[in-house]
């Protein structure tokens, strides 16, 4: 792990490393355990006749699972961008400026690679 250039103390990075560490290891867990129920849910469709409203519960089941495990895997990518970031020793710095990213917002978001502001023009609709 090369030296921070962000001006963060080594301590709170090395607590933010074993924090995403964490935030990883629960994430694909919790990917991997809607994965296992979607094919559960898919397995169990093919086995025989459903009455169509038991279909649509479990179409819209199947749907919401899949919308949190694109978030997570989203999220997962953050993670491991900002793993890479404390590996470089850029951990703290935007990906879009350069700029540090305040301390709050990455105790708050320890995957954060933007400041709140970049993060807001980011999320706007084009």
């Amino acid at each position: 792990m090369k030296p921070n250039k962000s001006g963060l103390d080594p301590a709170f990075v090395e607590k933010q490393r074993q924090r995403l560490l964490s935030l990883r290891v629960s994430l694909v867990g919790a990917v991997q355990s809607a994965e296992s129920e979607e094919t559960a849910l898919r397995t169990e469709r093919t086995d025989g006749p459903l009455e169509l409203e038991e279909d649509a519960q479990e179409l819209d089941a199947l749907e919401r699972d899949d919308n949190v495990v694109v978030r997570h895997v989203g999220t997962l990518e953050r993670i491991d961008r900002a793993l890479q970031k404390i590996e470089e020793g850029t951990y703290g710095l935007s990906e879009m400026s350069g700029e540090p990213i305040p301390r709050e917002r990455l105790e708050a978001v320890p995957e954060a690679l933007y400041t709140l502001s970049e993060e807001s023009l980011r999320e706007r609709p084009r």
